[in-house]
């Protein structure tokens, strides 16, 4: 589900990865692999998107609505 809510947002936001990983100083292919959830999302990052979209990061990880 976390994946899920993180890639809605980014697509709410008309964002690409290749944009939202600029935002978040990384590569496009790193950013895919922690959307795919290949690689585990830290809290800071986590903290980051939260930030950037206006949202808790609770929301971010399911545990509550919007």
């Amino acid at each position: 589900m976390i994946y899920e809510n993180i890639r809605a947002l980014r697509e709410q936001n008309h964002l690409t990865q290749t944009q939202l990983a600029q935002k978040l100083h990384m590569a496009q292919n790193t950013y895919s692999q922690y959307e795919t959830g290949k690689i585990e999302w830290t809290a800071p990052l986590l903290i980051q998107l939260a930030q950037l979209y206006g949202v808790s990061v609770d929301y971010l990880l399911g545990l509550k609505a919007k």
